[in-house]
């Protein structure tokens, strides 16, 4: 899958402004390939600390290459592109868009774990040099499964830190499946704080992926979309401590802005730490095979 990328040098269209709240912007792209198959990216992963990446395309693809950088650290490109379809248990590439809406990832050693939605259910792939097998075993997501929207399933799964109060225990969180109080569902898998909790809906905003911080509080990615207004996106962080079972979370607003900025269907996340030291956000879109919209990358130094 050989990839075209355009670099982004201003997130702020038509400034040079670089801090936005406590993110600093580093640099983006734009990126493109012929291969009819690429876009759609749902979520998105460090293999290798801001190089090696996993992803995966609610079209039922993995996505994987290298983020090329210049001499000052900026993203460049992609180098080693390459597409696979995802499979299921039985070796073989699942069959429709119901088995094949992939919308979350997790990366945790030699397993990645993908949430998807439509058919919903949480799966791990065992990993061998980046490349992943056939479909293993689906986790009990908790949540029941009658509350669960047709296309408003677990938008994030996410490994929580080894060392903090949720013990490594992965967490999902449904993009739009809301309860009685128009909450949004989500579970702790597993761990000592094991069970379901909720998520307090931000006005128009949907979630569409999340990060642990490296203290614990979890980063969520959201976004809005209408025609009067376009794109937008949010990120709020939800303090760790607050995540169990039978919890209402909310937290601070951190960023959130739209077509002023150079964004889209903004839907994956990853935080990781650089060779610097420093803390980085990078963020993918879903174009939604649209010739409106753009595949673009985004990376941010975290303020600490």
């Amino acid at each position: 899958a050989p990839v075209t990328a355009r670099s982004i040098d201003a997130f702020r269209i038509g400034s040079d402004e670089t801090r936005f709240g406590p993110f600093t912007f580093v640099g983006g792209m734009s990126l493109s390939s012929g291969l009819s198959h690429f876009g759609s990216l749902s979520s998105f992963r460090f293999l290798d600390p801001g190089s090696r990446f996993l992803a995966v395309t609610d079209n039922g693809f993995w996505f994987g290459g290298r983020i090329e950088r210049d001499g000052e650290g900026r993203p460049t490109g992609i180098s080693g592109g390459w597409m696979s379809e995802i499979m299921g248990p039985d070796g073989r590439p699942l069959g429709s868009k119901y088995e094949a809406d992939a919308e979350s990832l997790s990366i945790f050693g030699q397993t990645a774990t993908v949430g998807f939605e439509r058919y919903h259910r949480i799966t791990s792939y065992r990993l061998e040099n980046g490349r992943p097998g056939p479909a293993g075993a689906s986790t009990d997501f908790i949540v029941p499964a009658r509350e669960l929207r047709t296309n408003r399933g677990f938008e994030c799964v996410v490994h929580s830190p080894a060392e903090g109060l949720l013990g490594g225990g992965r967490v999902a969180v449904t993009e739009k499946s809301l309860d009685r109080n128009g909450n949004i569902f989500g579970a702790v898998l597993e761990g000592p704080r094991r069970g379901m909790f909720t998520v307090a809906k931000s006005g128009v905003y949907d979630i569409t992926d999340c990060a642990f911080l490296p203290d614990g509080d979890l980063l969520l990615l959201e976004r809005r979309y209408s025609l009067a207004t376009g794109v937008g996106m949010q990120i709020r962080r939800i303090a760790g401590a607050s995540i169990g079972k039978g919890a209402v979370l909310d937290g601070d607003i951190l960023f959130t802005g739209g077509m002023e900025y150079q964004i889209d269907n903004m839907e994956g996340m990853d935080v990781w730490r650089a060779g610097d030291g420093t803390l980085r956000l990078s963020l993918v879109s879903d174009d939604n095979k649209s010739l409106l919209q753009r595949t673009l990358y985004l990376e941010f130094v975290i303020a600490e």
